[in-house]
């Protein structure tokens, strides 16, 4: 009964959306196309950036496909609680670049009654679990893990391959710089 009270006080039917996915499966793209539905139903929206992200542009969340919406770009996640006050949605672009603090940061938000999206790679080059992804996993309400096509067999790709040789974890990079594999042509890679 305790905790049942405790909820209803606390959690005004906020959620936690993931889509996960390796480099060009679409992430951005359904990002995008659930930011446009909550438009088209006239809710208050914000889209949020890392300031790491500056590949296609500085102040927009952009697509590989090149569309595009405007974004606050944050340095830290504690940012995005005042950013989204009064907004209905908030949407999370390339999460893995953020700290911890993105776990709580998105409690906070869905507990408040708000629609948190996130989006993000949820493997790094080496095929390991990619920053904080994990964590955002296992508290999200829904899970959409969406795949690229790999160019090496046509099969369904999961595997980010890094074509350069910096074996930083973070490196920005489009399509010069990694390609999408399948289990196989990335295991052959090693």
């Amino acid at each position: 009964m305790f905790l049942e009270e405790t909820l209803n006080h606390t959690v005004k039917k906020g959620s936690i959306e993931i889509i996960c996915g390796s480099m060009f499966s679409g992430k951005t793209e359904e990002l995008l196309r659930r930011l446009k539905r909550a438009q088209f139903a006239k809710l208050k929206i914000v889209v949020i950036k890392p300031e790491i992200d500056t590949r296609y542009d500085d102040t927009q969340v952009v697509s590989h496909d090149l569309n595009k919406v405007e974004s606050k770009t944050v340095k830290s996640p504690n940012e995005i609680l005042n950013l989204a006050n009064d907004s209905k949605v908030v949407a999370i672009d390339e999460a893995q670049f953020f700290n911890d603090d993105l776990i709580v940061v998105c409690n906070k938000l869905a507990n408040k009654g708000k629609r948190v999206i996130i989006a993000g790679l949820d493997m790094d080059f080496l095929g390991r679990p990619f920053g904080i992804m994990p964590q955002l996993l296992a508290i999200a309400e829904y899970v959409t893990k969406v795949h690229a096509i790999c160019v090496e067999c046509g099969e369904i790709a999961n595997y980010s391959f890094r074509l350069t040789k910096n074996n930083d974890q973070i490196q920005l990079g489009q399509k010069d710089e990694y390609k999408p594999l399948c289990r196989e042509c990335f295991s052959d890679k090693f």
